[in-house]
């Protein structure tokens, strides 16, 4: 309670309450399972965790972990995670040795099983002490006894009582001082002495240094996530950025020192809170945290919905549940010319009294990292039942708030007026780390509303490295492994560099690009192409000449009249800019992107949504198929894989359909025939391990071949034996 957070075994229930919420909300209690959540806690003996059922506070390790089962309406069989929290009743939750061995062999066990880990965090950090047993034993040489001001020369063990204690307490060396021996302490070591189980300085760091590479490892394995539910300190808070996910409380403060500890280091009485340092409105602007809230049980509801749209391990695809929002629904709410929240159009919104749907299913959008970056706008949703990651884009300016340092008297706050539509440091830096948290555990296939005129290239926003945040976008969608889809809205634009960082060729295995059919394309906007193209008016005058009756006529007499077509010349000029500018637009048109091929497909807004949850949901199915196959048959590249699929679906299927129908089928055809297709994996296997044992024997001496063929015959006779066959030994 004075860690304003909740006691680790009492979180349990929390989960088994809000699991069951979930079942009502969903579903009703009728289709809710029995057992809805069950939890083994994983305890470490003997240098390894096992499942051990025992009394909630039994616990001497101030680090708890659990395997737990979750049935929820996207698993209603069950799926697992490993749950791993701080107790901050022991030693006030600070990091020992053995705490660091729990939560590390906890996070490897969620590793290797693929399975989410959840750590809920609240800490002191590592653990700090002293060798207690010392402390009364310790003797000090003063420079003159009789005024200990003027300081101390060392400190030092009598010789009695050094033989008392243990080998490995101290580093000394001998000293004799009137007539008798003085064991001067270089060190302090405390080995095998009972205050220093566990860890009091440097182990510890140690500790702390294997746990924070064992959380980098699992955020690139696996499904990683951290619940902020009090203070998080020093590698605590290293920990859960580690995991990048973060949840935090508003009472849950992540600061790598105590406001204490810096006030005495500056020398003076800067800071009077740990929230100064590491609180919700220094780590939502940041983008540490992706979302806050108000309590513990909103915490655990806020890790379920999230843990919704994750799959039940590494290797899956996301949950596909049925919607309650028909696939085949329209679009309501349309993005306009005029700035406007681009929530609207994914989440719906109402407009002159009549609710409008978005391009989500209703209720499902759930927005990320909302104080950070905000000209960018991500979140999860679903797609007819699909959990799918979306990145969007803010058209209405936005303000980016810096707040002053109390420590430094010269610094104020920072206010600075941001564009809609333009790549900002901050927000590139954000659509790269959700792109990067999408692809990494998540499996969710990827829809990018790309609505961006290009990056902020000014020289403040260039020195805070937005040409370094922008590569990291690319650096991103390379390493994607699962469908990405960007699409450029209807009254959207996507320029130059924005463009260029988000073109299918920088990963065409998995990117597809799709714009409407009112959105536009191009490196520059028309007024500014305009300007470039018609030679700042040569050309729009050349234009004028050849359409304009008056100007041919003026023309064609024989005593041109240069005043006459000057003046016409300048009546005309604003509406054959225009006209220029109309003329540069038609390039940026859709169908010009479908015919070069820059785009997959022209799509209109309101059907856009069964168009692409088809597309999707194919892909998704293509895809599964492919891993698999590769996974078979290692060496096989993706193309082959892709190739194979193909000519499986060619075999089965009518090619006659197009666009999203073609998709529908394809996709309904592979979930309904799981066994054709698991039987042409298991065939392109045995047909590779046939060709590896030819060019393995080809690689052989004659007389060798015909030895191991030999022995694969005699092989072959004896293995359905219980005994392994050994084959024939040779000189």
């Amino acid at each position: 309670r004075g860690a304003g957070s909740t006691y680790i075994y009492e979180f349990l229930s929390l989960f088994r309450i809000c699991i069951t919420q979930c079942w009502l909300k969903a579903l009703g209690s009728e289709h809710m399972p029995e057992k809805c959540f069950t939890a083994r806690e994983l305890v470490l003996e003997g240098g390894e965790l096992v499942e051990r059922k025992r009394p909630a506070g039994q616990n001497d390790v101030g680090m708890v972990a659990w395997i737990c089962t979750l049935a929820t309406p996207e698993y209603p069989t069950g799926r697992e995670i490993i749950l791993i929290g701080n107790d901050i009743t022991i030693k006030a939750g600070s990091f020992g040795t053995v705490e660091d061995e729990v939560f590390q062999k906890a996070s490897a066990l969620a590793r290797a099983r693929g399975i989410p880990r959840v750590y809920i965090a609240c800490n002191s950090g590592a653990r700090l002490g002293t060798v207690e047993e010392l402390k009364p034993l310790v003797q000090v040489a003063w420079v003159d006894p009789a005024d200990p001001n003027k300081g101390f020369e060392y400190l030092f063990l009598e010789d009695g009582q050094l033989e008392k204690l243990p080998e490995h307490s101290v580093r000394s060396h001998p000293m004799t001082v009137n007539g008798k021996t003085r064991h001067v302490l270089d060190a302090i070591i405390g080995l095998n002495l009972p205050s220093t189980k566990g860890g009091i300085g440097v182990e510890n760091l140690q500790g702390s240094g294997l746990i924070a590479g064992e959380t980098s490892r699992a955020y690139d394995e696996t499904f990683t996530l951290s619940y902020v539910s009090g203070r998080s300190v020093g590698i605590g808070a290293y920990l859960n950025r580690l995991g990048q996910r973060n949840i935090q409380m508003v009472k849950g403060p992540m600061i790598l020192t105590g406001f204490q500890a810096l006030n005495k280091l500056l020398g003076q009485q800067v800071y009077t809170t740990q929230d100064q340092l590491g609180g919700p409105h220094i780590m939502v602007p940041n983008g540490v945290t992706h979302e806050l809230v108000k309590n513990d049980q909103d915490g655990v509801e806020a890790i379920m919905r999230w843990l919704s749209y994750v799959p039940r391990d590494a290797m899956s695809i996301p949950p596909i549940i049925r919607s309650v929002d028909s696939v085949d629904r329209k679009i309501q709410f349309m993005p306009s010319k005029t700035p406007y929240d681009p929530r609207h159009m994914l989440a719906g919104a109402r407009v002159d009294g009549e609710w409008q749907l978005g391009f989500c299913d209703e209720g499902s959008f759930h927005e990320y990292m909302e104080g950070w970056g905000k000209t960018v706008v991500v979140g999860r949703g679903r797609l007819g039942g699909i959990p799918i990651g979306i990145v969007a884009v803010e058209t209405r300016s936005v303000e980016r708030h810096i707040p002053a340092d109390p420590a430094d008297s010269t610094s104020h706050d920072i206010r600075e007026a941001q564009a809609g539509q333009v790549w900002f440091p901050d927000s590139a830096f954000k659509t790269a780390t959700a792109i990067r948290d999408f692809n990494r555990g998540e499996n969710l296939p990827l829809i990018i509303f790309a609505n961006w005129r290009g990056f902020s290239g000014g020289t403040r926003d260039m020195f805070a490295e937005v040409l370094k945040y922008g590569a990291m976008i690319v650096d991103a969608l390379v390493e994607y492994k699962h469908p990405i889809t960007i699409y450029i809205p209807p009254n959207g634009e996507l320029r130059g560099g924005a463009w260029v960082v988000l073109d299918p060729k920088i990963n065409p295995q998995k990117m597809e690009m799709f714009a409407d059919v009112e959105a536009r394309g191009g490196i520059l906007e028309p007024p500014a192409a305009s300007e470039i193209v018609f030679k700042q008016d040569k050309h729009v005058i050349d234009m004028m000449h050849r359409s304009d009756d008056t100007l041919r006529r003026l023309d064609s007499e024989g005593t041109k009249d240069a005043k006459a077509i000057k003046e016409r010349e300048k009546l005309l000029l604003p509406v054959y800019r225009q006209v220029a500018v109309s003329y540069c637009d038609l390039h940026d048109r859709s169908g010009r992107m479908k015919a070069l091929g820059a785009i997959h497909e022209e799509l209109n807004w309101p059907e856009a949504r069964t168009y692409l949850h088809w597309r999707i949901r194919r892909r998704l199915r293509e895809d599964a198929v492919v891993k698999s196959l590769k996974v078979a048959v290692p060496q096989l590249s993706h193309e082959a894989a892709a190739t194979l699929v193909q000519e499986l679906l060619e075999k089965h299927m009518s090619s006659s359909e197009a666009g999203s129908e073609q998709d529908r089928k394809v996709a309904e055809w592979l979930e309904a025939h799981e066994e054709e297709v698991s039987a042409m994996v298991e065939s392109e296997r045995q047909q590779a391990v046939e060709q590896d044992i030819f060019r393995l024997l080809s690689s052989l001496p004659n007389q060798k071949q015909g030895e191991v063929v030999r022995d694969l015959v005699g092989f072959t006779k004896v293995a359905s034996k219980a005994a392994p066959f050994q084959p024939s030994a040779r000189k």
